[in-house]
C-alpha cells in the first residue's frame, strides 16, 4: 500500500478513491485506507467513449450490464456530451467532453477502451489515449476519416457508410454495438434512472384508465417522420372511446401542436419539462406511442410497451425487447434516411390511425 511522507497509507487503486475530495466511505463512515473494510481494488480500467446524441447514449447502456458481469472488479469511465442522462452507481466516473477531460484522459492508462462513435474527435481520442485493448473506431492515418479499429467494427462501420448495406442489415443496433465490443448480445436491458425519487407531483394526470403517452414530435432533422394533426386527433378519439387516457408528450418544439391537440380532443397535456422530469412523466405511462426519436429510447429504457411508428429507417435496427409493436405506412417508403420526402408528401400520411390504435390495443390491455 503506498504511503505518503508522513506515513499515512492511501489506496489510489480503490474504486472508491477520488484523489481530490474524500471518497464516499470516508465521508459517510469515516473510513481511511489503512483499515477500510470496503476497500475495492480495481482489476480492470475501462473507458467508454460514446458522446451523443442522447438517444444513442441511452441505447448503449446495455453494454454496462455485460461489462459488470465480465469484469465485476473494474472501474468504468464514460466520456460523453450528455453526462446527466447516464445512471449513477453503475458507472464509476462520468466525464463530459471538454478540454480538461481530454487532458486528464490522455495522461491515464486503461486496460480496455471502447470508442463507439465515428465522430472525428472520438476517433482522435481513441488514438491518443493509452489502452492495452481497443475496440471500435479509429482515424484513418492518411485521410483523417473514421475507420474500423479492427475486424469486429467492420459490420457496423459499413452499414453506416453505405445505404444499400444498411438496408440489408438485420441486426438491431444494440447487437451491433455488443459485437463491435467483442461480446455476443444476450438481450441485456438498458440501464436507466426513472427519477422516481425526485418527488415530482403528477396529480394532474388522468387516473383509473391506462395512460397512453403520445409523443407527437420527431426533432427537426428527419421531418419525414412527422404525422399530421388529423391523424393524431383520430388516434386520440379511438383511444378515448376504447377506455384509454391519452397523454400528450413532447418538448418545446411540440408545445404548440400539443396545445392544439388538447383543445381539439381534450387529451391531457401537462406542458414541457426538464429532461429528468420528462423521463419521470413518461415513467407514469402504461404505454407509449412515438416515432423514432429520443422518447423512443426513453420508452424502451423504461421498459414500457412501445408502439413505434417508423418509415425512413431500417425496422431491424430497433429492438423493443418483446414489448409493443413496430408499425409502418401501408405505402413503402422510398426516402431511406432522408430528412425530406422525395415525393413531396411523406408516406407517414399512409400510416392509418387505426393501425396504430390496433397496435396499442395489442400491447396494453384496458
Amino acid at each position: 500500500m503506498p504511503q505518503l511522507s508522513n506515513g499515512v497509507s492511501v489506496h489510489p487503486d480503490c474504486r472508491h478513491f477520488r484523489g481530490d475530495i474524500p471518497c464516499r466511505p470516508n465521508k459517510e463512515h469515516g473510513y481511511q485506507c489503512a483499515n477500510c473494510p470496503v476497500y475495492a481494488p480495481i482489476e480492470q480500467r475501462i473507458l467508454i467513449i460514446k458522446l451523443g446524441a442522447i438517444g444513442d447514449v441511452i441505447r448503449t447502456t446495455p453494454l454496462l450490464r455485460r461489462l459488470r458481469q465480465e469484469y465485476p472488479a473494474s472501474k468504468i469511465t464514460w466520456l460523453t456530451l450528455t453526462p446527466a442522462i447516464l445512471p449513477q452507481g453503475v458507472i464509476d466516473e462520468v466525464l463530459k467532453l471538454d478540454l480538461p477531460a481530454v487532458l486528464h484522459l490522455q495522461q491515464r492508462e486503461f486496460d480496455i477502451l471502447f470508442n463507439l462513435d465515428k465522430d472525428k474527435e472520438a476517433c482522435a481520442l481513441h488514438d491518443s489515449i493509452r489502452a492495452t485493448r481497443k475496440f471500435g473506431y479509429t482515424l484513418h492515418p492518411q485521410y483523417g476519416v473514421a475507420w474500423p479499429g479492427n475486424a469486429l467494427a467492420d459490420h457496423k462501420y459499413l452499414t453506416g457508410v453505405f445505404d444499400e448495406l444498411s438496408l440489408q442489415n438485420q441486426k438491431p443496433y444494440v447487437q451491433e454495438i455488443f459485437e463491435l465490443s467483442g461480446f455476443d448480445f444476450r438481450g441485456e436491458e438498458y440501464v436507466f434512472d426513472t427519477h422516481e425519487d425526485k418527488g415530482y407531483n403528477w396529480s394532474a394526470l388522468p387516473t383509473g384508465r391506462p395512460r397512453i403517452g403520445l409523443n407527437t414530435g420527431c426533432g427537426d432533422r428527419w421531418t419525414t417522420r412527422l404525422w399530421s394533426d388529423e391523424k393524431w386527433e383520430t388516434l386520440i378519439s379511438q383511444l378515448q372511446a376504447a377506455g384509454y387516457a391519452p397523454v400528450l408528450l413532447g418538448g418545446e418544439a411540440e408545445a404548440e401542436r400539443n396545445q392544439r391537440l388538447q383543445a381539439a380532443t381534450g387529451a391531457a397535456y401537462l406542458g414541457t419539462f426538464p429532461l429528468p422530469q420528462f423521463i419521470n412523466l413518461m415513467h407514469q405511462m402504461d404505454g407509449i406511442v412515438t416515432q423514432v426519436t429520443m422518447a423512443m429510447h426513453i420508452s424502451i429504457a423504461l421498459r414500457k410497451p412501445t408502439v413505434l411508428m417508423n418509415n425512413i429507417f431500417n425496422p431491424y435496427e430497433f429492438d423493443l425487447y418483446g414489448r409493443g409493436q413496430l408499425v409502418q405506412p401501408d405505402r413503402q417508403c422510398v426516402c431511406f434516411y432522408r430528412g425530406s420526402c422525395k415525393l413531396g408528401t411523406s408516406c407517414m400520411e399512409d400510416l392509418p390511425a387505426q393501425k396504430v390504435f390496433e397496435a396499442v390495443r395489442a400491447s396494453v390491455a384496458v
